[in-house]
C-alpha cells in the first residue's frame, strides 16, 4: 500500500533549526543542500530527507523501500510503497497564479479543455494546480521526468471525478493509479500516482519541531 505524509518547513528557515537539523542528515545530502541557494530551497532539501528518516523509522521500512519526495513553498511530500516491485511518483505545488501559456504548451486538448472550462479564475486556477501535480507524478513515477512529453499521456476523469489515465506511452503499458489529497491548511494541488493498486487515501501530516536538542516529528493524520 501507498501512504503519503506531509510537513511544513517553516521552522527549517530559522538557521539554528535548520543547522540542528541538517547535521543529522546523510553526507551526501547535506552536501546537497550546501550547494543550493537561498535559504527557502535549502530548507526543503533538509525538509524533505528529515521527513523521508521520519517515515522510515516510524513504519520501520528498510533501505531499499521505493518512495518519492516532492516540495514546493513551505511544504514537503513523501510517497512510500510497502511494496518492492511497483513504481511510485507523487507531486505537491503551492497554488500560484493560474498560467494559460504553460497549460497549451504542456497539456494535452483534453486536460487544457477541462481547466478552461471551469467557472472563473479561481476554479481554472485552482484545477490547473490539480493537474499540474497529476501530470508530474506520472512523470516521477516512470523515472523519466520532463525527458517525456507531457503531451504523450492524458489524465482523465472518471463519472466520480477519481482522475486516471485517457492515454499513455506505448513504453508504459502498466496499469497506473492516482490519487489526490486536498487538505483545508495547505494550499495546493498535491498528488501521487504509482503502479501500487493499494493506496491509502488519508494525508499524514507531521509538524517538525525542536525539543530540547533532539528535532522531532510529531504525526497527526488528516483525513481527504
Amino acid at each position: 500500500m501507498v501512504k503519503v505524509w506531509v510537513a511544513d518547513i517553516s521552522p527549517l528557515l530559522e538557521q539554528e533549526f535548520y543547522e540542528d537539523c541538517k547535521r543529522r542528515l546523510p553526507l551526501w545530502r547535506r552536501d546537497k543542500a550546501d550547494r543550493l541557494k537561498g535559504g527557502r530551497a535549502k530548507a526543503q532539501s533538509v525538509g524533505a530527507w528529515m521527513l523521508w528518516m521520519q517515515v522510515q523509522r516510524e513504519e520501520r521500512l528498510p533501505q531499499d523501500a521505493v518512495f518519492n519526495l516532492s516540495h514546493s513553498g513551505n511544504y514537503v511530500m513523501c510517497a512510500v510503497s510497502d511494496k518492492k516491485d511497483v513504481q511510485v511518483g507523487c507531486d505537491l505545488e503551492v497554488y500560484g497564479e493560474y498560467r494559460d501559456k504553460v497549460a497549451r504548451r504542456f497539456f494535452c486538448e483534453e486536460e487544457y479543455r477541462y481547466i478552461i472550462g471551469r467557472e472563473g479564475k479561481e476554479e481554472r486556477r485552482i484545477w490547473f494546480y490539480r493537474y499540474w501535480v497529476l501530470k508530474e507524478s506520472f512523470l516521477k513515477a516512470t523515472r523519466r521526468g520532463m525527458g517525456l512529453d507531457t503531451r504523450s499521456f492524458c489524465v482523465g476523469r472518471n463519472r466520480d471525478g477519481r482522475p486516471f489515465l485517457m492515454r499513455q506511452p506505448a513504453q508504459y503499458p502498466q496499469t497506473y493509479y492516482y490519487q489526490e489529497y486536498r487538505e483545508e491548511s495547505i494550499p495546493a494541488g498535491m498528488a501521487v500516482c504509482t503502479t501500487d493498486p493499494e493506496i491509502d487515501g488519508r494525508l499524514y501530516q507531521v509538524k517538525i519541531r525542536a525539543q530540547g536538542e533532539e528535532a522531532t516529528v510529531d504525526a497527526d493524520i488528516a483525513r481527504c
